[in-house]
């Protein structure tokens, strides 16, 4: 019948299927994050088990034609670029809610805690790679470029997943927040520069390329800083009226935001860093930022992030792990990330003068690895870095090492502080919570 050949014209053209591609990954995203809630684990980790689920890890196992109905080759591209303005929005909101007068008391605790929570997992990242080079390693690509990217990998926080956890424990304006975000953030600058050098090792051979991304970074990141940031502050904090929420404040907003992640993805160090740069050097006006947050909050939060994390579990294959030589492969992985992430940082913030509980709580919000992780790991598998089944060991470890940080820290906060350095219990005035 005409009328059945054009519903199935209809529903196949790109805009139908993404619009069911989208509704699919939010229905299965938000009753996983449901579930996972009840196990103490956080929304974004039901969100990424949903992709998960929905990828070839189950349904194109156990139902191929429906999973190449909703998602036939060559479909994923759009569903990836709208994911990206997600977690640009995202990011540009994180930016704009990280309080920058409390780090300033804290710039040799920062420089400690992200230098060791970056250097110890590496060098541990190389030796494990020197373990597992024989039987993982690709033989084509060289033990070198393999140790470097393990090392990068191992020393990875996932800015976005650390983030999500932050905001959904309501610990955002707290001192624990900013300290783990910034360093975070400043882990992730430095993996990406790091990274840079084994890509352009890897793609030609030299690092005078990533020696020009490295440069470039640090540039953008002074303008932004002490050009941009000032000269945004003066224009609006001494505004004499109250910043109006306006079709033009939030176009301005967004073409800043767009134009500085266009620079950081140019420069080679990605786009979210750009998005969150922007946000740190918007205006300290509170108003200005208020109406910022709330007029991108709602929409990123509840339908673009839940793609981006979900995209990510679509590209993941768990039954790649088929022998047991495999699992105990994975298993050490997992143990030596946990050593270098989790161990490191607690060290480095008790050394720094943090109380245990504090230490602890740092400690695994900077070992939580997630969609970073995944991103990096992805581009290793492309480059012919990492193969099938080690790339596979290192998703394993990705999300592990993310479902850690929740529990965690709901062992810890009925404790008491987790903020001083004298282990004493601190309250956030504006709400009777522990404040980390």
């Amino acid at each position: 019948m005409p009328v059945i050949v054009d519903l199935a014209r209809n529903l196949s053209s790109p805009l139908s299927r993404l619009l069911l591609q989208i509704l699919v990954i939010l229905v299965v995203a938000r009753v996983c994050g449901l579930l996972v809630r009840r196990f103490g684990q956080p929304q974004v980790i039901g969100e990424i088990l949903a992709g998960i689920l929905l990828g070839p890890s189950l349904l194109q196992l156990l139902a191929p034609d429906v999973h190449g109905f909703l998602f036939p080759q060559g479909s994923a591209e759009q569903l990836y670029f709208l994911s990206q303005i997600g977690i640009l929005l995202f990011m540009f909101i994180v930016g704009l809610e990280l309080d920058t007068t409390e780090l300033r008391s804290r710039v040799g605790s920062l420089l400690i805690v992200s230098g060791v929570s970056v250097v110890v997992p590496f060098v541990m990242g190389l030796v494990l790679a020197l373990l597992l080079f024989e039987g993982y390693g690709p033989p084509d690509k060289g033990v070198l470029g393999f140790a470097l990217f393990m090392g990068i990998a191992m020393s990875i926080t996932a800015f976005p997943v650390l983030v999500r956890i932050i905001q959904e424990h309501r610990l955002m304006q707290t001192p624990l927040a900013a300290m783990a975000i910034t360093c975070a953030a400043m882990n992730d600058v430095a993996g990406w520069c790091l990274l840079a050098v084994v890509v352009g090792l890897a793609q030609s051979g030299s690092a005078i390329g990533a020696a020009w991304t490295i440069g470039f970074a640090g540039v953008y990141v002074f303008i932004m800083l002490f050009a941009v940031r000032p000269f945004l502050h003066a224009r609006f904090d001494g505004a004499s009226k109250p910043v109006q929420q306006s079709s033009g404040l939030l176009a301005f907003a967004f073409i800043a935001l767009l134009i500085s992640a266009w620079t950081t993805e140019m420069i080679g160090i990605h786009a979210l860093f750009g998005a969150f740069l922007m946000g740190v050097a918007m205006p300290q006006n509170a108003d200005f930022r208020r109406r910022l947050v709330g007029g991108v909050h709602d929409v990123t939060t509840v339908i673009l992030l839940p793609l981006f994390f979900a995209f990510t579990g679509l590209r993941t294959q768990i039954g790649l792990l088929d022998d047991a030589a495999s699992w105990l492969a994975c298993a050490l992985v997992l143990l030596v990330a946990i050593m270098g992430k989790f161990g490191g940082t607690t060290l480095a913030a008790r050394f720094t003068g943090q109380g245990w509980r504090g230490s602890l709580a740092l400690g695994a919000l900077m070992n939580t690895r997630g969609l970073i992780e995944l991103i990096v790991l992805n581009l290793g598998y492309d480059l012919g870095i990492l193969g099938p089944k080690i790339f596979t060991m290192m998703v394993v470890m990705a999300l592990v090492t993310t479902m850690m940080a929740g529990p965690i820290l709901n062992l810890l906060k009925p404790l008491g502080s987790v903020g001083g350095a004298d282990g004493t219990r601190t309250r956030d005035p504006r709400r009777d919570r522990p404040v980390f």
